[in-house]
């Protein structure tokens, strides 16, 4: 048996793999929930309003996406090719609908 010092709280040597087995290990850094989201968007054709950051509000549904761009689709103006350093955030038509009607 080692030292007091060595042992713990049950009386017995702590085992080194026990606590190296419940270290978590840190998150990964893609989701891909942005993946699917827009997987999910495009194939429903869902429209959608993207908010620029100077508040230019675009509306249109995604045909395509990059790691750098989305392709949006309008019916009554010409087709987009927006920048995703640009776009602050983007939500479904349908929500902005729901809370005018509310």
């Amino acid at each position: 048996m080692g030292d007091a010092k060595d042992m713990n709280k049950f009386g017995r040597q702590p085992n080194p793999d026990f606590y190296e087995a419940r270290k978590k290990s840190p998150p990964p850094v893609e989701t891909n929930a942005e993946i699917f989201y827009y997987k999910k968007q495009i194939d429903s054709r869902t429209p959608m309003v993207i908010v620029m950051h100077d508040g230019e509000q675009i509306e249109g549904t995604i045909e395509w996406y990059d790691l750098d761009a989305l392709k949006i689709n309008r019916k009554d103006a010409p087709n987009l090719l927006l920048m995703k350093q640009h776009i602050k955030y983007m939500y479904k038509a349908a929500e902005k609908k729901q809370e005018s009607s509310e």
